[in-house]
């Protein structure tokens, strides 16, 4: 990966401020032991490799909609806005309820939201920053308020013999909604990059036009996700601190004028050691990865949230928000709270 390369579309959309966050896990708490032992390892194994502790899983008549739903309605709480407000959804899912329509179109049918321009965006774990970047271009010509929704219901496609995947994957949805106002945290700057070259780390193999699911698929396990967990690890480990650099350089921010770190929560353990070569010396990372485990576009998002109801942001502090996944993609937001 050339030095030309190191970001992708990179815009201050200044006029974007979030108003309100928002999440929702589901009720389900699932232990290192009940997910360890199909897998062949046990709590103190996953715990070493993940500082997981626990996730959870949605309840069979879920789908990621009902969870996109619900975390929608707790944004829009904190915002004070109701749903003929909103002139556009956008869920960030790698796990949709169906290949068609997108999860928006139910999520806005649950909301009651008729007449939104609604989608989805799938930049798997990088998906809501992609997300907020896209909508923030919308809000700003349409107006009106937005939601920004990330939301993963990975259980369902995890093989629970595969170590390497199961142990860390969480269900959950986390939101925000953004509007073109002068008051809240204020959206500074947003940069997006796909090295498609990396495609083959991080896949669901079977279920597309290019391999459609049939019975020896199925037989094949080929529904699963699957992951290289050492290339992605070696990804994360060796490209973020670069390109989080670069970020900082092109958004005119210094390091240490950093307060807050908000990462996609892909594994404890890795987030712990990329903290620290990152060169954020006053950032404190906000993490939910223990006990909530890696919940895909979600993880993000309700991170955030779990910061700021817990009165961890205070006004005037820049916070990082990074995403890293299949792709491989990466993606970041810079807001001054």
């Amino acid at each position: 990966m050339n030095d030309a390369t190191i970001l992708g579309t990179g815009s201050p959309i200044r006029d974007v401020r979030i108003l309100g966050t928002g999440a929702y896990v589901p009720e389900r708490i699932v232990s290192n032991d009940e997910v360890g032992g199909p897998a062949g390892v046990d709590d103190a194994w996953i715990t070493r490799k993940t500082a997981i502790r626990e996730r959870r899983w949605a309840a069979s008549e879920q789908a990621t909609s009902d969870l996109a739903t619900a975390a929608a309605r707790a944004a829009m709480e904190a915002a004070g806005i109701t749903a003929d407000q909103l002139s556009v959804i956008a869920v960030a899912t790698s796990t949709p309820d169906r290949p068609q329509p997108p999860t928006a179109a139910y999520v806005q049918q649950n909301l009651g939201a008729s007449g939104t321009a609604a989608f989805d965006v799938n930049a798997v774990c990088s998906g809501t920053v992609f997300a907020l970047s896209a909508v923030g271009s919308v809000i700003l010509r349409r107006g009106g308020y937005a939601l920004v929704i990330g939301a993963d219901v990975y259980s369902r496609i995890l093989d629970p013999a595969d170590r390497k995947t199961v142990i860390l994957f969480g269900d959950g949805a986390g939101a925000m909604v953004l509007g073109p106002t002068t008051r809240g945290p204020v959206v500074r700057h947003v940069a997006l990059q796909t090295f498609g070259e990396l495609s083959g780390l991080i896949r669901v193999p079977a279920g597309g036009s290019r391999l459609p699911l049939d019975h020896d698929g199925l037989d094949a396990g080929l529904q699963y996700f699957a992951m290289d967990g050492r290339e992605v690890r070696r990804f994360v480990v060796e490209e973020l601190p670069r390109l989080v650099g670069a970020f900082l350089d092109e958004a005119g921010v210094k390091p240490e004028d950093v307060a807050h770190f908000i990462p996609h929560q892909a594994n404890g353990v890795m987030l712990d050691e990329v903290f620290a070569d990152l060169g954020l010396p006053h950032a404190t990372m906000h993490t939910t990865v223990a006990t909530y485990g890696n919940t895909g576009a979600a993880s993000i998002p309700i991170t955030l949230d779990a910061a700021v109801r817990a009165d961890g942001i205070r006004p005037g502090e820049l916070v990082l928000m990074a995403g890293f996944g299949g792709g491989m993609a990466a993606s970041f937001a810079l807001v001054e709270w």
